[in-house]
Formats: C-alpha cells, structure tokens, sequence
C-alpha cells in the first residue's frame, strides 16, 4: 500500500471503504457548504515565518489541558455516529487516543455507550453532552459518566435546532438509516465494512436505547431524537449541569466573542470556539477567523480550545499561535478511523504530530507554549471588515 503521508491519503481510503451515507455524513456541511470549506480554506490565508540557525533540540510540543499534559494538545472531537464509519469505531479511536498521548471525546449520539468504552480502555476519557428536553434521561446520562470516570464534561451549546445538511437528507441518513436500495447496494459493495459490522452487536445509539423513557430499539429512537433536542437551552442551564457533574466543564460551539464573555460567568473550565464542523450555521465566519478576536475577549479568564477544519499540524500550529491552548480534531481523524480502523486513528494523529513538530522547529521554536501571533504572518483583513 502507498505510505500514508498527509490526511488526504487517509480521506481517499475513508471514501473508497466506507459506506456513501456515511461517508457523507462526516464529509459534509449545511446548506451550500460553504462554512465547511472556509473553515479549511482560511487556515490557508495565515502564512509563517521562518527562521534560521536556531537550536532545534529536544523539542516538546506538550502543552496541558485542563491541567493535564498531553503529548500534543490535540483531542478527538466528539463525532454523532462514529461506529458506522467503522463499526466499533468509538471504542477503536478511544484506544488509539489513549495509546498515543490524547484525550478521546465520546458523542451522546455514539453507538458504542459510555459503558463500552469505558469497559475497552484504561485511562478516562472527555463525553460531550447534548441538552434534551428529558432532563430526567440527561441527569442519568451525566451520572453515567460520572461512573465511568469520564474526566470532563463537554456541553454543546450549538445544536438546538438541528441545520439542513443536503447530502444526509438525499441519502436518507436518519435514526435508523433508511434502507433504500440505493443505501443497500453501495453498501454490498464495501466488503471490509461489512464483516466488522456483521462482526459487532453494537449497532444502535447505546446510549439511549435502554436508556431514554419509552425508547427499547431503533425502531422508535427515531421519533425520540425529533423532538428531543432542546430549543429552550440557556445560559442559565449551565448551573444545574455544572452542579450535577461536579467535574471540569467544556462549553463548545462559541463563535461570537459575547457569547464568549458569558462563557466565563457560567464558570465553566474551559470553552470551544467552534461552529460544529461548518453543519448548523453555514454562512457563519469560519472558526479561524473568530478565534483571536474571541482570546482578545476572554484573555486568561477561561482555557481557549479550537475545532474547525483542522487536516494538518501545520493547522495545529496555527490555532495555538492564535492563541487556544488546545484543538480538537474531527474529520482528520474520522477519515483514518474509516479508511483502516483504529490503526488509521493512530496514524492521523502521527501525520499531525509529525507535521506540527517540523513546522514548529522551521518556525524557531522548541517549545509549543512560546508559539505566538509573532510567528505568524496573518492578512490586515483577515477578520474582515463588516458593517455593524
């Protein structure tokens, strides 16, 4: 097989293995897209500067995270469906985070549940939690983690109401997928996909069938998440949360620096700029854009996290010199969990690693704490200049 060496190659792979619904799924944004592709395409506007007869030595890229330290301050984001773009796929990215040095965040919309993962790994791992009109079921949820020794909270504030995404709704992505005949024979077609899953009898949304009030198969899961994410979710919610996990606590989905500003009253650890993978929201800037103004808001009162667009170390690189002091990685990721697995997993996160060291080195620097906006070469307008 031709070496792995950047996250296209595994993207290919991923297209080819995968189911197209799938597929799809991750590879995807709302409406035109067009916030999908300018989260990755802006990453491209921000140049750097080299520099020369430097030492290089001993160079670290370990920067802690929640006052944890990691090997790269990198986590795997929390991703609906993970499971079906490689069966067991939470599990697999789950060891694989924790065999390289990350934190591993499993979705509430996973296949495997919290107890799954848990029962397949050693070291805790981050959950993400979505708000549901059964307060009841997401008290239990967050019991659930507490149990498993989850070591944060990561609470999406951006998916209210669910965006339009084209290709989902063409496809007939739902919970359950629809079995069209289309969906059935591209399927039939990906034979590596198809023996894991026929291999596994972790097929359903684990965390809610047997869980959720009334909710005991696929079968009726999908009238159950129609009406249950939460329209009223507030800023005022944050408290009854925060009290019933008693944990550290990640707010994500900020992309305004208001909304930034009120992050740090809720008193929360840490918060996410992020606008879900360009998939609610298109036409909003791209997170890139937002993340500095939303640092120069918030300065040191709240740990700054990225998410969005991030392919390369060299994107890596340029979210901390802007100032987060940590990024989360989605599709880069989800395309080496479906184009090999968790040995995929393992080597997106060697294609970043490796990346993020070289460029950090031909920057001048040892050290990824000392990268800083004074590495970089940023556009006069890349903010842009819009009308109030």
């Amino acid at each position: 097989m031709t070496p792995i060496t950047n996250i296209y190659d595994l993207k290919a792979l991923h297209k080819k293995r995968t189911p197209k619904m799938f597929y799809d799924y991750a590879e995807s944004g709302s409406w035109t897209e067009q916030t999908f592709r300018d989260n990755v395409d802006d990453f491209g506007k921000i140049r750097l500067r080299q520099k020369v007869a430097v030492d290089m030595s001993n160079r670290s890229m370990q920067m802690p995270m929640l006052g944890e330290t990691f090997k790269m301050p990198v986590s795997l984001a929390p991703i609906g469906m993970l499971g079906m773009q490689h069966p067991d796929g939470e599990i697999l990215a789950a060891q694989a985070a924790e065999a390289f040095g990350v934190p591993f965040t499993l979705s509430t919309m996973s296949i495997c549940s919290i107890e799954d993962v848990a029962a397949h790994t050693t070291k805790p791992f981050w959950f993400q939690l979505y708000v549901m009109k059964d307060r009841d079921f997401i008290e239990r949820l967050i019991d659930r983690a507490k149990a498993a020794k989850c070591s944060a909270l990561v609470l999406t504030y951006d998916l209210q109401i669910l965006g339009q995404r084209h290709k989902d709704i063409k496809n007939g992505l739902s919970a359950p997928p629809k079995p069209t005949l289309a969906n059935l024979i591209n399927t039939a077609t990906k034979l590596r996909w198809v023996k894991s899953y026929l291999a596994t009898d972790r097929r359903e949304f684990r965390n809610i069938v047997g869980h959720a009030h009334n909710v005991t198969d696929m079968a009726n899961l999908g009238a159950w998440t129609a009406e249950q994410f939460d329209p009223k979710l507030n800023w005022d919610d944050v408290a009854w949360i925060k009290e019933r996990w008693g944990g550290p606590l990640i707010l994500k989905g900020i992309l305004d620096p208001e909304d930034a500003k009120r992050a740090v009253q809720t008193g929360a650890d840490a918060l996410i700029v992020s606008n879900h993978g360009g998939r609610q929201l298109d036409g909003a800037l791209s997170s890139i854009r937002m993340l500095p103004e939303i640092v120069d808001a918030v300065g040191d009162q709240i740990e700054v996290h990225f998410d969005g667009g991030i392919r390369s170390g060299q994107d890596v690189l340029k979210a901390i010199s802007m100032g987060a002091k940590g990024t989360m990685i989605g599709r880069a990721f989800v395309h080496g969990l479906g184009a090999m697995g968790k040995d995929g997993v393992t080597a997106a996160l060697n294609v970043i690693h490796k990346e993020l060291d070289t460029t950090m080195a031909l920057c001048g620097e040892r050290e990824l704490k000392n990268m800083g906006r004074h590495n970089l070469l940023i556009p006069h307008d890349f903010r842009g200049q819009w009308e109030e």
